[in-house]
């Protein structure tokens, strides 16, 4: 299935939201809550979703409930906005049966991640990716370069290499090098989006096609203004909107909390999920964390009284 925004510049779109899994108290996977929560992200100004991602707490889902979350956020928001699957795992053939999978439930695209823990050379990540977007068929694949998790950076010539295959076109950097990537985006020709909220700004000042974006469950509206005042030069005015949102990164994505967490509690104190449930080793965001939060969104125009 061809996403309804795919360009070569930003094959993906501009502002995807890396979508947290709404879960029912018990645990359960809440389908129904994951398709309200995809649908107010869209309203809201994104015109991407990923689904399964990190956010999604994908190392504690399992195939099935990936599948079915797929197919939930694809019915709901499909005709709006790209959908894209994470189907990264540190097994390579199980990574290949989730884009199998991806492929047949109609995925716009993928996010592949590099293999995680068991730390491959770099000869290993360019056969984990082959054959890995060869098992999508096609489907567009966004390779997610994140070394504070994976462990292992993806290298300029593994890069170089795997940017031949004609279904990678995009990647997520997570990395944290603006120069290295710039070079990288240069090089290989392919989209670059960040990965990495506090660096939004400067990877669209950089030449990103867009972001994958946590704090954008909150605050996808200010995000697309920013790319659009990055479009049109008007970099005071991005800026701005960067300004204003500092505090609010800070608080979603604080290192002691993890973005997930927050994305939920925000989520749930903006009345779109009903509970903020995360799944072990994850644990709930805590009462005064969601205060703190409450206080940060309001003073940012986010959440009203």
């Amino acid at each position: 299935m061809t996403s309804p925004l795919a360009t070569p510049a930003a094959p993906f779109g501009r502002v995807l939201t890396a979508m947290v899994t709404p879960f029912t108290t018990d645990g359960d996977l809440d389908l129904d809550a994951a398709a309200k929560l995809a649908t107010h992200l869209v309203d809201e100004g994104s015109d991407g979703i990923v689904v399964s991602g990190t956010t999604g707490e994908s190392p504690t889902t399992n195939p099935d409930e990936d599948g079915r979350l797929l197919a939930a956020v694809l019915e709901a928001v499909g005709g709006r906005a790209s959908v894209v699957a994470g189907v990264g795992n540190n097994d390579t053939q199980a990574s290949a049966r989730l884009a199998r999978q991806a492929a047949a439930e109609g995925a716009h695209g993928m996010l592949l991640v590099s293999p995680y823990y068991n730390k491959p050379p770099q000869a290993g990540l360019v056969r984990h990716f082959t054959t890995v977007a060869d098992a999508g068929g096609g489907v567009p694949v966004m390779l997610y370069d994140i070394p504070g998790r994976a462990v292992v950076r993806i290298a300029p010539e593994t890069y170089e290499t795997i940017a031949q295959h004609e279904a990678v076109v995009a990647v997520k950097d997570a990395v944290g090098d603006l120069a290295s990537g710039s070079r990288l985006m240069r090089e290989t020709g392919l989209a670059w989006y960040s990965g990495d909220d506090p660096l939004n700004l400067a990877w669209l000042a950089y030449g990103a096609a867009g972001v994958v974006s946590v704090v954008s469950h909150v605050a996808a509206a200010q995000y697309a203004s920013m790319v659009q005042a990055v479009d049109e030069g008007r970099i005071r005015d991005a800026r701005a909107i960067n300004d204003e949102l500092l505090d609010v990164v800070g608080a979603i994505m604080s290192p002691t909390s993890q973005g997930a967490i927050m994305a939920k509690a925000a989520m749930q104190l903006l009345g779109i999920i009903d509970n903020r449930t995360t799944r072990s080793p994850y644990v709930d965001a805590t009462d005064e964390q969601v205060a703190g939060l409450a206080r940060v969104l309001r003073d940012a125009a986010l959440l009203k009284d």
